[in-house]
Formats: C-alpha cells, sequence, structure tokens
C-alpha cells in the first residue's frame, strides 16, 4: 500500500496552492518523494519537531516555507498547517496552531 496525503482542511489545501512558484514546485516534488519513500525523508527535507509533529522543508529563490504535518495508521500523512519561515525559531503561535491541529486529527482516530 502507498503513502497519501491528505490536508487539515480545504482551505489549507488552497493556501499552500497559493504558495510562490518556486516553493510549490519544490513542495509537489517533496510530497511525491513522500508518496513513494514515506514520510520522513530525512534532513534536510523533513525534521520531526515534537511528539509526532514533522515539518516539511521547503525552500526556493522566493524564501523558505515550513508545512507541519503527522502521520495516521495506514500510511496517511495529514498536512496541518503552513507557513513562510522569516526568522530561525518557528514562532511559537504557528507551533501550537500546529499542534492544536495534530491532537484534533489523531483524537477523531480513536
Amino acid at each position: 500500500m502507498n503513502w497519501s496525503i491528505e490536508y487539515y482542511s480545504q482551505k489549507l489545501e488552497e493556501e499552500i496552492l497559493k504558495l510562490p512558484d518556486g516553493l510549490l514546485a519544490r513542495y509537489f516534488h517533496l510530497t511525491d518523494l513522500m508518496l513513494e519513500f514515506g514520510s520522513n525523508l530525512g534532513m534536510p527535507h523533513t525534521q520531526p519537531i515534537d511528539d509526532g509533529l514533522l515539518e516539511l522543508r521547503v525552500k526556493g529563490k522566493e524564501g523558505i516555507a515550513r508545512i507541519f504535518y503527522c502521520t495516521r495508521v495506514g500510511k496517511r500523512i495529514v498536512m496541518l498547517h503552513v507557513f513562510i519561515k522569516k526568522t530561525q525559531k518557528i514562532p511559537k503561535k504557528e507551533l501550537k496552531l500546529a499542534t492544536q491541529r495534530m491532537k484534533e486529527v489523531l483524537s477523531d482516530e480513536s
């Protein structure tokens, strides 16, 4: 069984599709790899953040984007939150929103 990618919401999917062209192309390339090889591509593409939360690290000439995601039973990757990175550290509000969404998604499983 292959991996699949889902989105927390339609709005999130639309936000991702509005990324600048270079970042969007990189996102599609990395998600193609995730569908084939799984949710953890390793650095510099993916990185575990905290307790089941991971980040997809998308870099292009337009800047840097981060997409937080988690995995669910059945080889399902759920994209939770996207933001354009402007500082070295992950802003607390971005991390908090992604963590909240992950808890919501995973609570539906039980």
